[in-house]
Protein backbone atom coordinates (compact mmCIF):
# COMPACT_ATOMS: atom_id res chain seq x y z
CA UNK A 1 0.00 0.00 0.00
CA UNK A 2 1.13 3.58 -0.59
CA UNK A 3 2.33 5.31 2.58
CA UNK A 4 -0.07 7.99 3.77
CA UNK A 5 1.22 8.24 7.37
CA UNK A 6 2.49 11.83 7.08
CA UNK A 7 -0.22 13.32 4.91
CA UNK A 8 -2.17 16.28 6.20
CA UNK A 9 -5.16 18.27 5.10
CA UNK A 10 -4.38 21.23 2.88
CA UNK A 11 -5.66 24.63 3.97
CA UNK A 12 -7.70 26.77 1.58
CA UNK A 13 -4.63 28.96 1.03
CA UNK A 14 -2.47 25.94 0.20
CA UNK A 15 -5.09 24.57 -2.16
CA UNK A 16 -5.16 27.91 -3.99
CA UNK A 17 -1.37 28.23 -4.09
CA UNK A 18 -0.82 24.71 -5.42
CA UNK A 19 -3.91 24.60 -7.64
CA UNK A 20 -2.01 23.62 -10.79
CA UNK A 21 -0.20 20.76 -9.03
CA UNK A 22 -3.45 19.51 -7.55
CA UNK A 23 -4.96 19.38 -11.02
CA UNK A 24 -1.92 17.55 -12.40
CA UNK A 25 -1.22 15.10 -9.57
CA UNK A 26 -4.34 14.95 -7.41
CA UNK A 27 -4.94 15.74 -3.75
CA UNK A 28 -3.25 12.68 -2.23
CA UNK A 29 -0.02 13.19 -4.18
CA UNK A 30 0.10 16.85 -3.18
CA UNK A 31 -0.50 15.94 0.46
CA UNK A 32 2.39 13.48 0.38
CA UNK A 33 4.61 16.14 -1.17
CA UNK A 34 3.45 18.68 1.41
CA UNK A 35 4.52 16.31 4.21
CA UNK A 36 8.02 15.61 2.87
CA UNK A 37 11.19 16.73 4.65
CA UNK A 38 14.22 17.14 2.40
CA UNK A 39 17.94 17.45 3.20
CA UNK A 40 20.19 19.09 0.60
CA UNK A 41 23.91 18.54 1.13
CA UNK A 42 26.15 20.99 -0.76
CA UNK A 43 24.86 24.45 -1.67
CA UNK A 44 26.73 25.18 -4.88
CA UNK A 45 24.85 26.47 -7.93
CA UNK A 46 23.58 22.95 -8.60
CA UNK A 47 22.17 22.67 -5.09
CA UNK A 48 20.59 26.11 -5.36
CA UNK A 49 18.75 25.11 -8.53
CA UNK A 50 17.37 21.98 -6.88
CA UNK A 51 16.38 23.95 -3.78
CA UNK A 52 14.52 26.55 -5.84
CA UNK A 53 12.36 23.96 -7.58
CA UNK A 54 11.45 21.84 -4.58
CA UNK A 55 10.74 24.85 -2.37
CA UNK A 56 8.37 26.23 -5.00
CA UNK A 57 6.68 22.80 -5.26
CA UNK A 58 5.61 23.05 -1.62
CA UNK A 59 7.40 20.37 0.39
CA UNK A 60 7.15 20.52 4.19
CA UNK A 61 10.75 21.53 4.88
CA UNK A 62 14.17 21.87 3.28
CA UNK A 63 17.41 21.78 5.27
CA UNK A 64 20.65 23.11 3.75
CA UNK A 65 23.79 21.36 5.02
CA UNK A 66 27.17 22.79 4.04
CA UNK A 67 30.23 23.60 6.17
CA UNK A 68 32.07 25.46 3.38
CA UNK A 69 32.30 29.21 2.87
CA UNK A 70 31.23 31.19 -0.20
CA UNK A 71 33.96 31.82 -2.79
CA UNK A 72 34.25 33.84 -5.99
CA UNK A 73 33.47 30.69 -7.99
CA UNK A 74 29.97 30.60 -6.50
CA UNK A 75 29.10 33.79 -8.34
CA UNK A 76 28.99 31.77 -11.59
CA UNK A 77 25.82 29.92 -10.60
CA UNK A 78 24.77 30.33 -6.95
CA UNK A 79 21.89 32.80 -7.30
CA UNK A 80 20.81 32.62 -3.65
CA UNK A 81 24.00 34.29 -2.39
CA UNK A 82 24.60 38.07 -2.70
CA UNK A 83 28.12 39.07 -3.76
CA UNK A 84 28.70 40.80 -0.43
CA UNK A 85 28.37 37.42 1.34
CA UNK A 86 31.63 36.00 -0.02
CA UNK A 87 33.46 34.40 2.91
CA UNK A 88 30.27 33.51 4.81
CA UNK A 89 28.93 30.00 5.28
CA UNK A 90 27.17 28.73 2.11
CA UNK A 91 24.15 27.21 3.83
CA UNK A 92 23.49 30.25 5.99
CA UNK A 93 24.10 32.75 3.18
CA UNK A 94 21.60 30.88 0.95
CA UNK A 95 18.83 30.88 3.55
CA UNK A 96 17.14 34.34 3.26
CA UNK A 97 16.52 34.32 -0.50
CA UNK A 98 15.53 30.65 -0.48
CA UNK A 99 12.96 31.20 2.28
CA UNK A 100 11.46 34.14 0.37
CA UNK A 101 10.54 31.81 -2.49
CA UNK A 102 7.79 30.16 -0.47
CA UNK A 103 7.01 31.21 3.13
CA UNK A 104 4.89 28.06 3.55
CA UNK A 105 8.01 25.86 3.38
CA UNK A 106 10.27 25.71 6.43
CA UNK A 107 13.81 26.35 5.16
CA UNK A 108 16.73 26.00 7.60
CA UNK A 109 20.53 26.03 7.42
CA UNK A 110 23.06 23.73 9.09
CA UNK A 111 26.70 24.82 8.89
CA UNK A 112 28.01 21.53 10.28
CA UNK A 113 30.31 19.10 8.49
CA UNK A 114 28.69 16.01 6.97
CA UNK A 115 31.45 13.84 8.44
CA UNK A 116 30.42 14.90 11.95
CA UNK A 117 26.81 13.82 11.50
CA UNK A 118 25.84 10.41 12.95
CA UNK A 119 23.90 8.00 10.77
CA UNK A 120 20.78 8.75 12.81
CA UNK A 121 20.88 12.35 11.59
CA UNK A 122 19.62 11.28 8.15
CA UNK A 123 16.66 9.40 9.60
CA UNK A 124 14.77 12.61 10.39
CA UNK A 125 14.30 13.28 6.64
CA UNK A 126 12.20 11.61 3.97
CA UNK A 127 14.65 12.44 1.19
CA UNK A 128 18.40 13.10 1.27
CA UNK A 129 20.13 14.68 -1.73
CA UNK A 130 23.95 14.71 -1.62
CA UNK A 131 26.11 16.95 -3.82
CA UNK A 132 29.84 17.74 -3.76
CA UNK A 133 30.60 14.64 -1.68
CA UNK A 134 33.41 12.11 -1.96
CA UNK A 135 32.78 8.49 -2.91
CA UNK A 136 33.33 7.45 0.71
CA UNK A 137 30.79 10.01 1.91
CA UNK A 138 28.22 9.01 -0.72
CA UNK A 139 28.50 5.32 0.16
CA UNK A 140 28.16 6.03 3.86
CA UNK A 141 25.17 8.39 3.48
CA UNK A 142 23.45 5.97 1.10
CA UNK A 143 23.88 3.08 3.54
CA UNK A 144 22.51 5.19 6.40
CA UNK A 145 19.51 6.15 4.27
CA UNK A 146 18.84 2.54 3.29
CA UNK A 147 18.97 1.41 6.91
CA UNK A 148 16.37 4.04 7.84
CA UNK A 149 14.14 3.78 4.73
CA UNK A 150 15.09 7.26 3.49
CA UNK A 151 15.12 7.97 -0.24
CA UNK A 152 18.61 8.89 -1.52
CA UNK A 153 19.73 11.10 -4.39
CA UNK A 154 23.25 12.09 -5.46
CA UNK A 155 24.53 14.35 -8.21
CA UNK A 156 27.11 16.84 -9.38
CA UNK A 157 27.86 19.40 -12.05
CA UNK A 158 31.41 19.86 -13.27
CA UNK A 159 31.65 22.72 -15.75
CA UNK A 160 29.41 21.64 -18.62
CA UNK A 161 28.64 18.05 -17.58
CA UNK A 162 26.52 16.58 -14.82
CA UNK A 163 24.87 13.48 -13.42
CA UNK A 164 21.95 12.47 -11.20
CA UNK A 165 21.79 9.17 -9.30
CA UNK A 166 18.65 7.83 -7.60
CA UNK A 167 18.14 5.11 -4.98
CA UNK A 168 14.53 4.84 -3.81
CA UNK A 169 15.04 1.26 -2.55
CA UNK A 170 11.61 -0.32 -3.16
CA UNK A 171 9.36 2.45 -4.38
CA UNK A 172 5.61 2.33 -4.94
CA UNK A 173 3.98 4.96 -7.11
CA UNK A 174 0.88 5.73 -9.15
CA UNK A 175 1.05 5.90 -12.93
CA UNK A 176 -1.73 7.31 -15.11
CA UNK A 177 -2.50 4.76 -17.83
CA UNK A 178 -4.89 5.30 -20.77
CA UNK A 179 -7.43 2.51 -21.20
CA UNK A 180 -10.30 1.85 -23.61
CA UNK A 181 -13.81 1.59 -22.20
CA UNK A 182 -17.00 0.60 -24.00
CA UNK A 183 -19.89 2.95 -23.18
CA UNK A 184 -23.53 3.05 -24.34
CA UNK A 185 -25.03 6.33 -25.56
CA UNK A 186 -28.87 6.43 -25.25
CA UNK A 187 -30.65 7.35 -28.48
CA UNK A 188 -34.24 8.46 -29.02
CA UNK A 189 -35.46 7.10 -25.69
CA UNK A 190 -34.58 3.53 -26.66
CA UNK A 191 -33.42 1.28 -23.77
CA UNK A 192 -30.46 0.12 -25.85
CA UNK A 193 -28.41 2.94 -27.33
CA UNK A 194 -25.38 3.15 -29.57
CA UNK A 195 -22.11 1.72 -28.29
CA UNK A 196 -18.95 3.83 -28.34
CA UNK A 197 -15.32 3.28 -27.33
CA UNK A 198 -13.81 5.99 -25.10
CA UNK A 199 -10.34 6.46 -23.71
CA UNK A 200 -10.19 6.96 -19.95
CA UNK A 201 -7.23 7.55 -17.63
CA UNK A 202 -6.76 5.05 -14.79
CA UNK A 203 -4.19 5.36 -11.97
CA UNK A 204 -2.35 2.08 -11.46
CA UNK A 205 -0.05 1.15 -8.55
CA UNK A 206 3.40 0.06 -9.61
CA UNK A 207 6.70 -0.78 -7.93
CA UNK A 208 10.33 -0.10 -8.88
CA UNK A 209 13.39 -1.57 -7.16
CA UNK A 210 16.67 0.36 -6.94
CA UNK A 211 20.30 -0.42 -6.10
CA UNK A 212 22.72 1.54 -3.88
CA UNK A 213 25.25 4.03 -5.23
CA UNK A 214 28.24 1.74 -4.84
CA UNK A 215 26.69 -0.72 -7.31
CA UNK A 216 26.99 1.74 -10.21
CA UNK A 217 30.69 2.47 -9.72
CA UNK A 218 33.21 0.82 -12.07
CA UNK A 219 30.62 -1.36 -13.80
CA UNK A 220 31.82 -3.70 -16.59
CA UNK A 221 32.14 -2.11 -20.00
CA UNK A 222 29.53 -4.58 -21.29
CA UNK A 223 26.95 -2.77 -19.11
CA UNK A 224 27.51 0.46 -21.06
CA UNK A 225 25.90 0.03 -24.42
CA UNK A 226 25.49 3.58 -25.77
CA UNK A 227 26.40 7.22 -25.20
CA UNK A 228 28.26 6.40 -21.99
CA UNK A 229 31.06 9.03 -22.28
CA UNK A 230 29.80 11.12 -19.36
CA UNK A 231 29.78 8.05 -17.13
CA UNK A 232 33.55 7.78 -17.59
CA UNK A 233 34.00 11.49 -16.83
CA UNK A 234 31.86 11.04 -13.71
CA UNK A 235 34.21 8.29 -12.50
CA UNK A 236 37.28 10.42 -13.24
CA UNK A 237 35.95 13.42 -11.31
CA UNK A 238 34.69 11.36 -8.38
CA UNK A 239 38.02 9.51 -8.15
CA UNK A 240 39.86 12.85 -8.22
CA UNK A 241 37.70 14.24 -5.40
CA UNK A 242 38.08 11.04 -3.38
CA UNK A 243 41.87 11.24 -3.62
CA UNK A 244 42.41 14.99 -3.25
CA UNK A 245 39.38 16.03 -1.19
CA UNK A 246 37.93 18.53 -3.69
CA UNK A 247 37.53 19.26 -7.41
CA UNK A 248 40.24 20.87 -9.55
CA UNK A 249 40.07 24.66 -9.76
CA UNK A 250 39.94 26.59 -13.06
CA UNK A 251 43.54 27.63 -12.36
CA UNK A 252 44.46 23.91 -12.33
CA UNK A 253 43.15 23.22 -15.83
CA UNK A 254 45.01 20.28 -17.36
CA UNK A 255 46.85 19.48 -14.12
CA UNK A 256 48.82 16.24 -13.86
CA UNK A 257 46.63 14.87 -11.07
CA UNK A 258 43.52 15.09 -13.26
CA UNK A 259 45.39 13.62 -16.24
CA UNK A 260 46.47 10.68 -14.09
CA UNK A 261 42.90 9.95 -12.96
CA UNK A 262 41.70 10.19 -16.55
CA UNK A 263 44.46 7.90 -17.80
CA UNK A 264 43.48 5.23 -15.26
CA UNK A 265 39.84 5.18 -16.45
CA UNK A 266 40.84 5.36 -20.13
CA UNK A 267 43.14 2.37 -19.65
CA UNK A 268 40.62 0.40 -17.57
CA UNK A 269 37.84 0.77 -20.15
CA UNK A 270 40.12 0.73 -23.25
CA UNK A 271 38.78 4.08 -24.44
CA UNK A 272 41.76 5.21 -26.52
CA UNK A 273 40.95 8.83 -27.50
CA UNK A 274 37.16 8.49 -27.14
CA UNK A 275 36.82 10.97 -24.25
CA UNK A 276 39.91 13.15 -24.80
CA UNK A 277 37.82 16.16 -25.87
CA UNK A 278 35.69 15.93 -22.73
CA UNK A 279 38.70 15.53 -20.42
CA UNK A 280 40.34 18.57 -22.02
CA UNK A 281 37.08 20.56 -21.98
CA UNK A 282 35.39 22.62 -19.30
CA UNK A 283 35.24 20.53 -16.12
CA UNK A 284 35.79 23.42 -13.73
CA UNK A 285 33.41 25.29 -11.43
CA UNK A 286 29.68 25.09 -12.28
CA UNK A 287 28.01 26.79 -15.23
CA UNK A 288 24.54 28.17 -14.58
CA UNK A 289 22.77 26.71 -17.69
CA UNK A 290 24.01 23.22 -16.87
CA UNK A 291 22.96 23.59 -13.23
CA UNK A 292 19.53 24.56 -14.51
CA UNK A 293 19.20 21.49 -16.74
CA UNK A 294 20.63 18.85 -14.41
CA UNK A 295 19.18 20.50 -11.30
CA UNK A 296 15.78 20.56 -12.98
CA UNK A 297 15.98 16.81 -13.59
CA UNK A 298 17.05 16.16 -9.99
CA UNK A 299 14.26 18.35 -8.56
CA UNK A 300 11.67 16.72 -10.80
CA UNK A 301 12.71 13.27 -9.58
CA UNK A 302 12.64 14.39 -5.95
CA UNK A 303 9.11 15.74 -6.43
CA UNK A 304 8.00 12.51 -8.14
CA UNK A 305 9.50 10.41 -5.35
CA UNK A 306 7.92 12.51 -2.61
CA UNK A 307 4.47 12.63 -4.23
CA UNK A 308 4.63 8.96 -5.34
CA UNK A 309 3.22 10.05 -8.68
CA UNK A 310 4.63 8.96 -12.07
CA UNK A 311 7.42 6.53 -12.89
CA UNK A 312 10.81 7.45 -11.42
CA UNK A 313 14.06 7.57 -13.35
CA UNK A 314 16.01 4.37 -12.62
CA UNK A 315 18.84 4.96 -11.88
CA UNK A 316 21.49 7.24 -13.51
CA UNK A 317 21.00 10.37 -15.65
CA UNK A 318 23.98 12.00 -17.39
CA UNK A 319 24.12 15.24 -19.36
CA UNK A 320 26.46 15.53 -22.36
CA UNK A 321 27.38 19.10 -23.45
CA UNK A 322 28.50 17.90 -26.89
CA UNK A 323 25.10 16.51 -27.84
CA UNK A 324 23.12 18.76 -25.44
CA UNK A 325 21.21 15.62 -24.48
CA UNK A 326 20.59 13.62 -21.36
CA UNK A 327 20.94 9.84 -21.24
CA UNK A 328 19.35 7.42 -18.76
CA UNK A 329 21.49 4.41 -17.79
CA UNK A 330 20.27 1.55 -15.61
CA UNK A 331 23.38 0.16 -13.95
CA UNK A 332 24.33 -2.19 -11.12
CA UNK A 333 21.63 -4.83 -11.60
Amino acid sequence: MLDHKQTEELTDHEAELYDRQLRLWGLESQKRLRASKVLLIGLDGFGAEIAKNIILSGVNSVTFLDHRNVTELDRCSQFFIPKEDIGKNKAEASLPRAQNLNPMVNVSADSGNIDDKPDEYFGQFDIVCAMHCTITQLKRINRACRNQKVKFFAGDVWGTIGYVFIDLQEHEYLEDVPKLKRVTIPEGGEPMGKEKIETIIVSEKRTETFVPFEFILNVPKTSLKRQEEIYYIMLIMLNYREKYGDDPLPSERGCENLKNEASAIIKKYELDDKIDDLVEGDLYAQLSPVCSIVGGVMAQEIIKAASQKHAPLNNLFTFNPVTSCGVILKLGY
